[in-house]
């Protein structure tokens, strides 16, 4: 059955991105090792530690289909149509781009995160299905959309930026005890969350 995680690089204070939106030193476990892992965007190497390989393997050839807000998009230019995982992106967008359909072929836009969870499961099959977008991320939590919250810690204080995490309107969201492992200039946290 298809699992619906969500996969992002944080800082230790909690930001996915700096005011401006640029990672700053949050990719470096990316580029902190000598195992390569593949990747399908040809614009993208990864080159990662022994025991962070295992874990971006799995992100990127289990993943059916990824879901990613507008803004992320945008600010990606869609991953030329080729996202390092490989798999088909679903967009949560109130509009569509008239071009879409010629630049961004393996591209959905789905107005709604619970549709657009839907369609990304339709997508994945068996595989799982990431939410690579803080915001969307947020969203699918709070609808009880999300069975693992996944987190690459990595030793940097931004102080400011864009938050992984913002408050719930529900209430305290509880997860299960984290899976953990330690990577070269990142920390791998796996939560399942707790159902009942």
């Amino acid at each position: 059955m298809t699992k619906v995680q969500s996969h992002m690089t944080m800082s230790l204070d909690g930001f996915i991105a700096q005011p401006d939106d640029q990672v700053g030193e949050l990719f470096e476990w990316y580029e902190a090792g000598d195992v390569t892992v593949p990747s399908a965007n040809e614009r993208v190497e990864f080159r990662v530690d022994a025991a962070s390989a295992p874990i971006l393997k799995e992100l990127t050839e289990h993943c059916g289909a990824i879901v990613a807000g507008r803004r992320l998009f945008d600010m990606t230019g869609g991953w030329g149509d080729s996202h390092p995982a490989g798999a088909p992106v679903v967009v949560v967008s109130h509009t569509v781009p008239e071009d879409a359909a010629e630049r961004w072929p393996r591209t959905v836009f789905v107005d709604g995160v619970a549709a657009a969870i839907e369609r990304a499961q339709q997508i994945a099959g068996e595989r799982d299905v990431t939410i690579a977008s803080a915001t969307i991320t947020q969203q699918a939590l709070a609808l009880g959309l999300v069975d693992e919250v996944c987190v690459s810690l990595v030793p940097v204080l931004f102080g400011e930026g864009v938050p992984y995490f913002a408050a719930f309107d529900t209430g305290h969201l509880l997860l299960e005890d984290p899976e953990v492992v330690q990577g070269k200039r990142a920390v791998h946290l796996r939560y399942p969350v707790r159902r009942g």
